[in-house]
């Protein structure tokens, strides 16, 4: 007959080694997704940079259209100008404080 304590000690084991198994599993997953949140976040920051870019890009492109004044647009561009002047304005009257 076999010994009631060897039979739970069998079964604990057998549990823990199963717990260590799936602790084994949890940690490699925890880690693959660090790295996937990783690669995510050097992708926004690339995207967010590109982004910045674009912005700038589009406001230079914008004000040179803006300049680029046919008879037409004169009144938009001298306002435009002005805008562009207040800005700068605000700017000096910031860094004066």
């Amino acid at each position: 007959m076999v010994n009631p304590n060897i039979d739970l000690v069998v079964k604990l084991e057998e549990k823990v080694d199963k717990l260590i198994e799936r602790y084994k599993a949890q940690k490699e997953e925890n880690k693959m997704l660090r790295s996937r949140v990783s690669q995510l976040t050097e992708q926004l920051n690339q995207i967010n940079s590109s982004y910045s870019s674009l912005e700038e890009s589009f406001e230079k492109l914008k004000i040179a259209k803006t300049l680029e004044a046919s008879n037409n647009d004169v009144k938009e561009t001298k306002l435009r100008i002005n805008q562009i002047v207040r800005e700068i304005d605000k700017c000096i009257a910031l860094l004066n404080r």
